[in-house]
């Protein structure tokens, strides 16, 4: 059949069925690409492999910004890590053997001092050879667990290897100062021991301890335990100097023990 129009005559046969489709038609002249032979509208075969080129090139180009975001992602993720291990190895107080746990509970450490006081006589324990050796004569109301006579940042194991073979404990060890001499009649006000480092509470636990202030625990002749800031400490220590001179301490003993405090 022939279709004849203004300059261009077509055969049904110039028109190949994959080409030219109803459908094809429509879609072409929907999208704006189609051309008129005589009376027949033919697709634009250029515009479609220009609509497929530019198919081809957004994808790729998401293709790139993936590959991109990906990238970024793991420097970020890498430089996070670096970080938060830079913090964790910086602040050894806050990461410390408290963080999940009662590592130095001080309220175990009143009950034991007390137990051991009411059945001296109500004298605390008391060693020539320094206040690591009189912690030492608690062993039997310490069991196993000597964590809550040692402080922040120091190991346990120092009274439980001297416990086992019987050995000395030099106070230079001990995470904790004990001030000897004591009994349960003095003023209740006066601390028998005392954490030697500042650190976030013994009972503050992650992630509260890395917002937590820096505090020590102290435990007191009545067997009650308070946590003194750091920014406290110094007229804390001295009204303990006051009171333990008042109870009988030289001054310079009493200056002695909490120097100790770092």
């Amino acid at each position: 059949m022939w279709f004849v129009g203004h300059h261009t005559a077509i055969t049904t046969s110039d028109i190949h069925p994959d080409t030219v489709g109803l459908e094809t038609i429509e879609d072409a002249e929907q999208n704006g690409c189609s051309e008129t032979r005589g009376s027949v509208s033919v697709p634009c075969r250029a515009s479609g492999a220009r609509g497929r080129s530019s198919a081809a090139f957004g994808g790729q180009a998401l293709a790139r910004m993936s590959r991109r975001r990906s990238w970024l992602l793991v420097v970020a993720l890498t430089v996070a890590a670096a970080l938060g291990l830079h913090y964790v190895k910086s602040h050894p107080l806050v990461f410390n053997e408290s963080l999940w746990q009662h590592a130095h509970c001080m309220p175990q450490a009143a009950g034991s001092l007390l137990t051991y006081a009411h059945d001296h006589s109500g004298k605390f324990p008391i060693h020539s050879n320094g206040y690591g050796d009189a912690l030492l004569l608690m062993t039997n109301y310490m069991g196993s667990f000597w964590g809550p006579l040692t402080g922040p940042g120091y190991d346990p194991a120092v009274f439980a290897e001297a416990a086992r073979t019987r050995s000395h404990v030099p106070e230079e060890a001990c995470g904790r100062v004990y001030v000897q001499g004591l009994s349960v009649t003095n003023d209740a006000r006066i601390a028998v021991l005392f954490d030697k480092t500042a650190a976030p509470a013994d009972h503050c636990q992650f992630p509260r301890r890395l917002w937590s202030g820096f505090v020590r625990d102290v435990c007191f002749v009545d067997g009650h335990w308070e946590t003194i800031p750091v920014a406290n400490w110094t007229s804390f220590a001295r009204e303990q100097i006051e009171l333990l001179v008042a109870a009988g301490f030289s001054r310079a003993q009493a200056q002695q023990l909490y120097s100790q405090a770092k």
